[in-house]
């Protein structure tokens, strides 16, 4: 267990909270009675998580491992939700890492067995545990395979979160790329535990993880203020037939936009096509991952302005759609004085939807700058020509 900062170590972290990393390396040798290394390594990681990790940004005494690590881990906001999901006497994560889901996991099983292969992340997830009195979590340090081999018990979950970059820090785009392969490790794993969470980056195809982890029974697309932050694949014991995808997008004060639906429903629903009418509707990030484009039109009945343009558009305005949703004002050619006669201060938001230029080279090419309360929908209307939706929020 590491041992408490000192005295002196605190004070060093506290008058240098909010400064540069690099500028403290160079001024270490004022501090020769100090290991600045390691106190500058932790002021980065703390600069890194004070909106991500709350709880741990506020206790003096937290330690951190290096910045890979931190930036790798779940957030308060998904890690407790995924918490939020499952409950019983036993939970294995056999990816322990920085240890923020056995934190929260740790609220909803009697029992959490933490396994880390490094020894670093180990140590310093034990001694933020008993800092955070969290003495429900044992600690192992072994591979996830060589654990699941000795362990002659049975969980109630397992939950995995394999690491997405390989040796030289690329991202993985393939699930069975990641390290561990949680592919390769199902059977070992099902054969410990009837329930597997997994968590994914949002960067992995759905459709292809669901072929490869095969007895799929739920998968959960997370995003965080309209930002996708991780896709969470329930498996289970038997084959599901009727596989249901859930968006949440977690917002300020709890509160949360969900929509739920089924690709089997989405392959047979219609959906009606619209030139843009009064109200103009884009759906959150949660459900741009996850599709299910026809049957949210069909849920909501509102219609659609093209195929892959995924906008939505009604007359009557539909105030609980998952997503941000703004009155038309004009439809603009694509043409910088047509547009610069519907902005007076030559500012807008411009999003972009099946449209064949970037929003760098709408910007260019118009001079229009960022910002304002004008929103600009680049998009490709029925009679297939480029228009720009010029809106405001809703």
């Amino acid at each position: 267990m590491m041992k408490e900062f000192t005295t002196d170590e605190i004070k060093y972290l506290a008058a240098h909270a909010d400064d540069e990393p690099s500028r403290l390396m160079l001024q270490a040798g004022r501090y020769p009675h100090l290991p600045v290394a390691q106190l500058v390594q932790h002021i980065g990681a703390r600069q890194k998580i004070k909106t991500k990790l709350p709880t741990w940004y506020r206790h003096p005494q937290v330690r951190y491992p290096a910045a890979l690590s931190v930036e790798q881990s779940s957030s308060e906001r998904t890690a407790a939700f995924k918490a939020g999901l499952i409950s019983g006497a036993l939970l294995l994560d056999l990816t322990g890492g920085f240890g923020i889901d056995s934190y929260f996991f740790a609220d909803k099983f009697e029992t959490v067995i933490y396994v880390e292969r490094q020894a670093e992340l180990v140590e310093i997830a034990a001694t933020n545990a008993r800092i955070f009195g969290r003495n429900n979590i044992q600690f192992k340090q072994e591979e996830a395979s060589t654990f699941l081999k000795s362990f002659t018990g049975f969980a109630d979950w397992i939950y995995l979160d394999p690491a997405r970059r390989d040796q030289a820090n690329r991202k993985m785009h393939n699930l069975s790329d990641c390290e561990p392969d949680v592919v390769q490790l199902l059977p070992a794993l099902l054969a410990k535990g009837n329930n597997i969470l997994i968590k994914t980056s949002p960067m992995l195809d759905i459709s292809q993880a669901i072929g490869q982890l095969q007895k799929v029974q739920k998968v959960y697309v997370v995003a965080v203020e309209n930002e996708c932050k991780e896709v969470l694949y329930h498996v289970g014991a038997s084959e599901n037939s009727n596989l249901i995808i859930e968006t949440i997008n977690l917002l300020p004060e709890n509160r949360e936009q969900v929509f739920t639906f089924s690709y089997a429903t989405e392959e047979n629903t219609a959906v009606n096509y619209e030139l843009p009418q009064t109200y103009i509707y884009e759906p959150n990030a949660a459900i741009l991952k996850a599709g299910g484009f026809k049957s949210l039109a069909n849920h909501f009945k509102l219609n659609k302005l093209r195929r892959n343009s995924h906008l939505y558009t009604s007359d009557n305005l539909v105030q609980d759609f998952p997503g941000r949703i703004f009155k038309l004002n004009a439809i603009s050619r694509y043409q910088k004085k047509e547009l610069a006669a519907h902005l007076p201060d030559h500012k807008a938001n411009i999003t972009v939807r099946n449209f064949p230029d970037t929003v760098a080279d709408i910007r260019k090419k118009t001079g229009i700058k960022e910002g304002g309360n004008i929103y600009l929908f680049a998009t490709t209307d029925l009679q297939q020509k480029p228009v720009i939706l010029v809106c405001e929020k809703a």
